[in-house]
């Protein structure tokens, strides 16, 4: 890997990590597309701490605000709490103990085609039910559709899918109006792809040479520009219009994975 390609994966990250397209399946794309070596998991993952930085600094201060209210007491600060703590189980779990499989087997074109095509349909699905949305407080959700939410990050573990893409798509559904189910699946998203960046550039900066850990860090401060601007866009985007642009733009780019596969 050259300081070239780190920068380029790590806005590509940043980029698409909060956009409801997949970060992870632009990862293996746009190496594959321009013919350079496949950068890892490892590597994905450690530009992910990026992207997690740039959610802390967004919403620093709600968190903020959230400890305090755990402190004085506050009913809602709690349940929000609680609420995060329960949706974050699930991927968890899966994902200790499917990482090895989706290294090893699911990082190829044709599953990115496929789940590409499949999160465009749930996502077009998912924001027709927007109409009907009636919690418009992050302290509204509660455990339930909590655990609802976190039971679908689950399958942000399949390159393509999308995790702010499945995870608003699984809010939405749970009657969540389109700004509160971004807000709460990025919060949702922010202890696991902390805790995988953290342990994946630990692992990298033991084992790596200079030069590795040099692109790393380089990575690592690209997603965090790139995606500190992805999160305010779509926040912003979402209080006026509908994910009808997402829908179209995965579904295009998943025709022409096929049609790249095909010929």
């Amino acid at each position: 890997m050259t300081p070239l390609h780190a920068v380029v994966l790590g806005l590509v990250q940043g980029a698409t990590e909060f956009l409801p397209i997949s970060s992870s399946g632009h990862l293996i794309l746009v190496p594959a597309l321009l013919g350079w070596p496949d950068q890892g998991l490892a590597f994905d993952a450690a530009v992910h701490l990026g992207t997690a930085l740039a959610l802390l600094c967004y919403f620093a201060p709600e968190l903020w605000q959230v400890a305090a209210g755990l402190l004085a007491g506050r009913v809602g600060d709690r349940r929000l709490m609680v609420a995060l703590a329960v949706g974050t189980v699930p991927a968890a779990l899966a994902g200790l103990a499917l990482e090895h499989a989706v290294e090893t087997r699911l990082r190829s074109t044709a599953v990115v085609a496929v789940t590409t095509i499949v999160g465009a349909i749930i996502l077009w699905w998912a924001d027709r039910q927007a109409a009907r949305g009636r919690v418009h407080e992050l302290r509204q959700v509660g455990v339930a559709r909590a655990f609802g939410i976190g039971l679908a990050q689950i399958l942000a573990l399949i390159p393509g899918t999308s995790r702010s893409g499945i995870t608003l798509s699984a809010g939405l559904f749970l009657a969540l109006d389109r700004p509160t189910a971004a807000r709460f699946a990025f919060l949702l998203g922010l202890p696991i792809t902390a805790g995988a960046g953290l342990l994946k550039t630990a692992a990298l900066a033991r084992g790596g040479a200079g030069g590795e850990a040099w692109n790393v860090a380089l990575g690592v401060g690209t997603s965090f520009a790139a995606g500190l601007a992805a999160i305010w866009f779509l926040i912003a985007y979402l209080r006026r219009r509908t994910l009808l642009a997402f829908v179209v733009y995965r579904l295009l780019l998943g025709a022409l994975l096929l049609s790249m596969l095909v010929g």
